[in-house]
């Protein structure tokens, strides 16, 4: 088997890119489902000769590929599905330095350095202690806008977890930004623990002393190869610097339904004080109300056609009376939550 360790480098274009691992899978499935993939894959701005010939993609049109998918094969739990699929070595050398590592925290760490060679928007982030909770979190990409992905990559990370220690260890908790209804025995019975949805963080908690634990088939030499060439290939990869407005937006969803999204609260989340951060809004040429509002639409559209009730989703957004999302979804559709449902369904908006 041949394996694409990820050392091309390129420069950065329009936004973040990754190796395009769920994207080829999610393509594959497709085939094999006799669907054509051009007509999704030209939507989300992709090229089936990228995908074939494992080139780096931009992240913004990985998610919006697995959704579409998502939907042609309806599969709500498409995410979830590819990473049962994946071999571990498409994640090339970030699979390999961390599977050469001697403990479970060494490859833990080497994963929370290195994982944006295969994912330019992704940071771990791990606090250690009785419970060790590692944190996932987007850097430059719009995190209300995904699910799949998200979701995939958490259970990679999982599966990774299991190998490394080679056991079928069960974390302690789960959590996601993003929200579910319905049945999520699917989800629940692959984590093997309660999974909670609209969290404040994309989140895997283990016992801590997991941490200490050696990993099966450790090798110093091979770990030492790997851990240059990682840096390597750190040292020459253009780095990517999150726009503001995206680390704002990714700040603000998951407080929504808390009734937490104002000013004061998200600046203090970013360490600002509330001058500093008006002063960086207005920089940008937007204002806090600016981005709240286009958040919550882009949100709303997105729950509307998942088929969510209206008062569900005036929560999720925020909103502290259904009217009150009632009237900004005709401000910003010219249709009540109801008939633009509607419309969606016959097609008469996108």
């Amino acid at each position: 088997m041949t394996h694409n360790y990820g050392t091309t480098v390129q420069t950065l274009v329009s936004g973040p890119t990754g190796m395009g691992v769920p994207a080829r899978l999610a393509l594959a499935h497709l085939e094999r489902k006799h669907i054509d993939p051009d007509p999704l894959l030209k939507r989300c701005g992709l090229e089936r000769a990228s995908l074939v010939e494992r080139k780096r993609i931009k992240l913004t049109s990985q998610i919006a590929f697995l959704s579409k998918v998502g939907e042609a094969v309806g599969n709500e739990w498409l995410g979830l599905d590819l990473a049962d699929q994946v071999d571990l070595r498409e994640m090339g050398m970030i699979y390999y330095v961390a599977a050469s590592s001697h403990t479970f925290e060494e490859a833990l760490r080497r994963l929370m350095r290195y994982v944006r060679l295969g994912n330019e928007a992704l940071e771990l982030h791990m606090d250690q202690g009785a419970i060790c909770r590692v944190t996932l979190s987007y850097s430059g990409v719009a995190r209300h806008s995904d699910r799949h992905q998200t979701e995939f990559l958490t259970m990679v990370l999982l599966r990774l977890c299991r190998q490394l220690l080679g056991q079928h260890i069960v974390p302690v908790s789960a959590s996601f930004v993003h929200h579910r209804i319905g049945n999520l025995g699917a989800i629940r019975q692959r984590f093997g623990c309660d999974v909670e949805f609209g969290a404040h963080a994309d989140q895997l908690s283990f016992d801590g002393a997991l941490l200490k634990r050696p990993i099966v088939g450790a090798d110093p030499h091979l770990n030492e190869i790997m851990v240059k060439l990682c840096e390597d290939t750190l040292a020459v990869r253009a780095s990517n610097v999150s726009p503001f407005r995206t680390l704002v937006e990714n700040t603000i969803a998951p407080l929504l339904p808390h009734a937490e999204a104002n000013a004061a609260m998200v600046a203090r989340r970013l360490g600002l004080s509330e001058r500093t951060f008006a002063r960086r809004l207005a920089a940008d040429g937007v204002s806090f109300g600016k981005i709240l509002d286009g958040l919550r639409r882009e949100m709303a559209l997105c729950y509307l056609q998942e088929g969510l009730q209206a008062s569900q989703i005036a929560w999720l957004l925020g909103f502290r009376q259904l009217s009150s999302f009632s009237h900004a979804c005709r401000r910003w559709t010219g249709k009540c939550p109801s008939e633009h449902r509607r419309a969606y369904k016959q097609g008469l908006v996108a």
